[in-house]
């Protein structure tokens, strides 16, 4: 049984990929280049005592507390929202793989790319 991959297919996805990672920086660098215009404009004036260090405020550290502030459209939230894209441009590339081997049958690859999805999602989500 010949389960060998026509070179095209190989081909087609290599671009398809490639089209999402540069897809998912351009958005995700956009998505930050606003949060920064928005945080700027907001706070550009302000000044900054460096003798005290603030980290960043706790409902920014994670996914819902970002969420909510991006859709506040406050700039540290967007700033944080185009990060949570860029991180998940990879985890999209490595699930987009994993459709990939499962049309291509191919067994081994798919439990490797499931476990990897899986470790990213996990490592993503629960800190």
């Amino acid at each position: 049984m010949n389960t060998a991959v026509p070179a095209s297919m190989n081909h087609r996805m290599e671009v398809i990929i490639g089209a999402l990672l540069r897809a998912g920086v351009v958005f995700s660098g956009s998505v930050v280049f606003l949060g920064g215009l928005v945080y700027l404009s907001r706070h550009g004036l302000e000044t900054v005592d460096y003798r005290v260090f603030q980290g960043e405020p706790e409902d920014l550290c994670h996914v819902g507390g970002i969420a909510k502030n991006a859709l506040a459209l406050h700039g540290r939230g967007l700033i944080q929202l185009g990060l949570l894209f860029l991180i998940a441009t990879p985890l999209a590339r490595v699930a987009l793989s994993l459709f990939a081997f499962a049309y291509q049958r191919d067994k081994l690859y798919v439990a490797v790319t499931l476990f990897v999805l899986g470790v990213l999602i996990y490592s993503l989500l629960y800190r």
